[in-house]
């Protein structure tokens, strides 16, 4: 009972410290594209910096996964919430990865005059992110409807970034000077897109945890 006792407050830690992930990574998206709409490049800057404790708490989660394993020889079920997790802080510290990436990205655009308007851009990061608010419940609550229907909410994401890149490359002839930047937002886009997709193998991620069945959500 000792052992069993042990163990469960060991995945309490490892799910409170795969929440905290979530939340640094989230607020690193929402403040690179905060970043780009204000074109605020000391907070580009900031975000680059941060991104060092997203990467510190993913050490950490890996830390207490080589120690479950190893000494309290989990039994399937526990077994599978486990390497679930390994794979979620995974994705997560991708999805930090792609906030940087954002932060460079308006880094190179610079404090130049913009040539559109960034209001889809802010709107596909926002469903993105719903989906990650969404995802991490899921995992918590072990509730694959709504991880299910988290990834099914990709599709709009994927909708939206379609509009932009087609919106961009409409603009690429007529502003031959300004290339540099519509390639930057191209890029900021897709890393969006891609935080959509992280969140996509996370909800599979718990399905497998919960029903030890494999599925392709993005399919």
């Amino acid at each position: 009972m000792a052992i069993r006792t042990t163990f469960d407050k060991d995945l309490d830690h490892l799910k409170e410290l795969l929440v905290e992930m979530v939340n640094l990574s989230k607020t690193a998206v929402e403040k690179s594209v905060q970043s780009l709409a204000h074109q605020d490049i000391k907070l580009a800057e900031q975000i680059i910096q941060d991104d060092q404790k997203i990467n510190d708490l993913e050490e950490q989660i890996d830390s207490i996964i080589i120690q479950l394993i190893a000494q309290q020889q989990p039994v399937a079920s526990d077994l599978r919430a486990i390497i679930a997790g390994l794979k979620i802080s995974s994705d997560i510290e991708r999805i930090g990865d792609l906030a940087v990436n954002i932060a460079k990205s308006t880094i190179h655009i610079g404090d130049g005059p913009l040539i559109k308007p960034i209001v889809d851009i802010p709107k596909m990061a926002e469903k993105a992110l719903d989906m990650l608010n969404n995802v991490i419940k899921a995992y918590i609550e072990k509730d694959i409807n709504l991880a299910i229907q988290t990834a099914k909410a990709d599709d709009e994401v994927d909708e939206l970034y379609g509009k932009i890149i087609k919106e961009l490359l409409e603009l690429m002839p007529s502003n031959p000077n300004s290339i540099n930047q519509i390639t930057q937002l191209a890029f900021i886009s897709r890393h969006i897109e891609r935080v959509a997709d992280h969140t996509t193998n996370m909800a599979e991620h718990i399905i497998y945890m919960v029903k030890a069945k494999k599925v392709d959500l993005n399919a």
